[in-house]
């Protein structure tokens, strides 16, 4: 369980900038009450020097996590980008969480489905499940309520 001494440790794929769907991913997390983690995920923090040093960035940066979530729309601008990333987790065994586009219904790039080890919608309570389950083999344990009024 996390905790505010134990978040859980988040790389969030990037093309090298904070666009919409990552910004919007981080604000989801924050709305989730009772959710702490870490962002290790520096997408300002480009390197310079060629595409050696780029993807050395990238590994140092996943290295540490212990998730990646994936976002099905930054592959059209940089699938070569976002398949090294989600490759690389795979490598090193970490879970990869696909996040689906948000507000359309656009089709999800195979090599991110094949490599996901989970896809969900962009529902807070489905996502930090997803966390929860992929990160740390937790069960959330959490039911629905449903408010009614008897006749």
């Amino acid at each position: 369980m996390s905790n505010e001494r134990n978040p859980y440790r988040l790389y969030a794929t990037h093309a090298w900038r904070e666009d919409d769907e990552y910004l919007r991913l981080f604000e989801f997390l924050e709305s989730s009450r009772n959710f702490y983690y870490r962002n290790l995920t520096r997408p300002e923090g480009y390197p310079g020097g060629g595409r050696d040093q780029e993807l050395a960035a990238l590994r140092a940066q996943i290295d540490q996590a212990e998730i990646v979530i994936a976002l099905a729309a930054q592959y059209p601008a940089a699938a070569f980008l976002l398949d090294f990333q989600v490759s690389y987790a795979r490598g090193m065994r970490k879970p990869v969480l696909l996040l689906k586009t948000f507000g359309r219904d656009a089709p999800l790039p195979a090599t991110l489905v094949t490599l996901a080890s989970e896809t969900v919608e962009w529902d807070e309570r489905a996502l930090v499940d997803a966390i929860r389950r992929l990160a740390r083999h937790e069960d959330p344990k959490r039911w629905a309520t449903i408010d009614f009024d008897p006749p």
